[in-house]
């Protein structure tokens, strides 16, 4: 999404840093500095599986990335992570433990930070450890919505809130270009890839949707937002 990554050598000169780290002094910023890594990923590579030991937080610098629950021969797309967004699980709290996993979408890159330094600015810096409190409470109202969509809505109202998703949240534009799959589109809304391909064809045909290969352009959002809210 965002060209090619940048390497930067250290955290306080770089552009790439999560908006939570601002609070952080430059003797902190040093501390993260000298227990992070930056990793490069290609498309479709695992970040971490779940049921792995949760050891880093992980901030995506470029590119973009999914987390999602493996079920029983299904997945749920929990989220997509852009930059300068970060994944960071309950488990880290709870049992050291992924409780789902996360890949690449795109070529990414991340920096990795040793989950016992990340602890440790929590503890000692209360600006820091309110603005991370905050976003994790922004994923868990996200994560709500996302409950109310796959159990109380039809699959058009699904497809619907998916597209929303991806055009106001994660690329920002109308058209847009889709870089997830069409199953990542099924698994963020909860039904089979043909399903979600049908309803993909049937909002083309009643020209709410136009698809030309990867790229989308929501042509009425008026009654797109009509099949969200209904459902």
């Amino acid at each position: 999404m965002n060209g090619k990554p940048v390497f930067f050598s250290n955290c306080a000169d770089c552009s790439c840093k999560s908006s939570i780290f601002k609070s952080l002094t430059a003797e902190e910023l040093e501390l993260i500095n000298k227990g992070r890594f930056h990793v490069a990923y290609k498309a479709g590579e695992i970040m971490f599986k779940q049921g792995t030991p949760s050891s880093h937080f992980i901030c995506v610098t470029s590119g973009l990335a999914k987390i999602y629950i493996e079920g029983y021969g299904k997945n749920l797309i929990l989220a997509l992570i852009k930059p300068v967004d970060y994944i960071f699980g309950p488990g880290v709290y709870i049992d050291n433990k992924h409780y789902y996993s996360a890949s690449a979408v795109e070529d990414s890159t991340a920096c990795l930070v040793d989950t016992i330094i990340f602890k440790k600015l929590v503890r000692s810096n209360a600006d820091f450890a309110e603005d991370f409190i905050k976003r994790l409470s922004n994923q868990t109202l996200f994560n709500f919505e996302q409950v109310i969509s796959l159990t109380q809505k039809q699959m058009h109202g699904r497809i619907a809130d998916a597209l929303f998703y991806l055009s106001e949240k994660i690329y920002c534009a109308n058209p847009f270009n889709m870089t997830i799959s069409r199953q990542d589109l099924a698994d963020i809304s909860g039904m089979s890839k043909e399903s979600a391909i049908r309803i993909l064809k049937e909002f083309k045909e009643e020209g709410i949707l136009s698809v030309d290969g990867n790229l989308f352009d929501i042509l009425n959002i008026k009654q797109l937002k009509q099949i969200s809210e209904t459902g």
